[in-house]
């Protein structure tokens, strides 16, 4: 009997302290305007993907299909894309979401080609519907560097991602450019 009441205690001590535990958790995090640009992407995409080389090389090019979603309560896109690069199978997924403390659009990117999570982080440019910032990837030593990287809408269903090295006259230089289409 004695056990039952400790017991007893226990769990009326717990309740309480869960109870105010939850009384003082911060409100749940909503959707803003700045997600409102995330939803835009969601849908299925059709990629022509440019790999450059060497200045005053051509590109290599391959398809793809990018397939975007929002989740999490709409906090979050999650990105699945696929397609060939370099004559091999290319799988990528990623990340990307607002973060109202640093007021920049955050998120992570991973993929068949290397081992390393990529942050990245921009900001959007409502008047020429640019998302610009940085994401960190390996060089070819594998040492790990932030890479430019620009994404234009161009209309409701077309949109451009670039990503750029600095060149040795220190000047950006586009290395990575695709082409999204909205699958209709």
């Amino acid at each position: 009997m004695k056990k039952a009441g400790i017991l007893c205690s226990l769990m009326t001590v717990t309740v309480l302290v869960a109870g105010r535990a939850s009384a003082q958790m911060p409100p749940t995090p909503q959707p803003g305007p700045e997600h409102e640009l995330l939803k835009k992407d969601v849908g299925v995409w059709d990629a022509t993907v440019e790999m450059s080389g060497p200045p005053g090389t051509p590109p290599a090019v391959s398809k793809g299909t990018d397939t975007v979603t929002v989740a999490c309560g709409g906090l979050w896109q999650v990105i699945e894309f696929k397609s060939e690069l370099m004559g091999a199978p290319f799988e990528g997924r990623g990340f990307m979401g607002f973060d109202p403390a640093k007021k920049k659009y955050v998120g992570a990117w991973v993929d068949s080609m290397t081992a390393s999570l990529s942050p990245m982080e921009a900001s959007y440019d409502a008047a020429t519907k640019t998302m610009t910032g940085w994401m960190e990837v390996p060089d070819p030593s594998g040492k790990l560097t932030k890479a430019k990287q620009t994404t234009e809408w161009k209309d409701a269903d077309t949109r451009v991602f670039t990503m750029f090295t600095t060149a040795p006259d220190g000047k950006d230089y586009p290395i990575l450019k695709i082409t999204y289409k909205r699958r209709k």
